[in-house]
């Protein structure tokens, strides 16, 4: 079994769904550039740049399997980033109101030593309430969700916002798709439940 697991993100939110597997992991932050290719679809976008991250990360370290994950937001077919500030947040969830999000996960796995890397899009479907411009207000006031694609956290009070999750993985949501990972790291012969410190 490969001894070392390296998170290639800096995202709290990552480091923390990927902690629930209770497996030792580090984490290692990947220079690369985010800007998306002309034409490039939201899935395309997202499993280059988890590929990308995981092969940054993987000339940082000399074994192991790095893992890569990238995930954006589109509303009406127009992909959707992280707010940064309030007023962008506002339009985002006015604009997601009574709306279906779709949200596309890309999540890769390289494995340092034998150079291979399996990248997968994984989808993630929202459906919003109808929102006032009050209630708007009162989530972000709350929360603050800024540097949250889609200007929520569903893991917190942002789960109000919406009448239906739909997909097979709620961890993909928040930026890591859990259970694809699991199957990934066992085709590498990594097997989370057979781990033991």
């Amino acid at each position: 079994m490969p001894s070392q697991i390296i998170l290639a993100s800096t995202s709290s939110y990552r480091k923390e769904i990927l902690s629930k597997l209770g497996i030792p992991f580090c984490t290692c932050s990947p220079d690369i550039d985010e800007t998306p290719l002309k034409q490039e679809t939201p899935e395309a976008h997202v499993v280059r740049l988890a590929k990308d991250k995981a092969r940054a990360g993987a000339d940082l370290f000399t074994q192991g399997l790095v893992i890569g994950s990238d995930q954006v937001a589109v509303i009406n077919g127009k992909i959707v980033g992280k707010p940064i500030n309030h007023e962008a947040a506002v339009s985002q969830l006015t604009a997601a109101s009574d709306q279906v999000i779709t949200f596309y996960t890309g999540i890769a796995l390289h494995n340092i030593t034998t150079g291979e890397c399996e990248a997968h899009c994984e989808t993630f479907r929202v459906h919003f309430r109808a929102l006032t411009t009050a209630q708007i207000e009162y989530y972000l006031k709350k929360e603050q969700p800024y540097f949250c694609a889609g200007s929520f956290k569903s893991e917190g009070l942002g789960i109000a916002l919406f009448n239906q999750l739909e997909g097979k993985d709620p961890n993909t949501l928040i930026g890591l798709p859990l259970i694809t990972l699991i199957d990934m790291l066992s085709r590498q012969g990594y097997a989370v439940l057979d781990h033991h410190e």
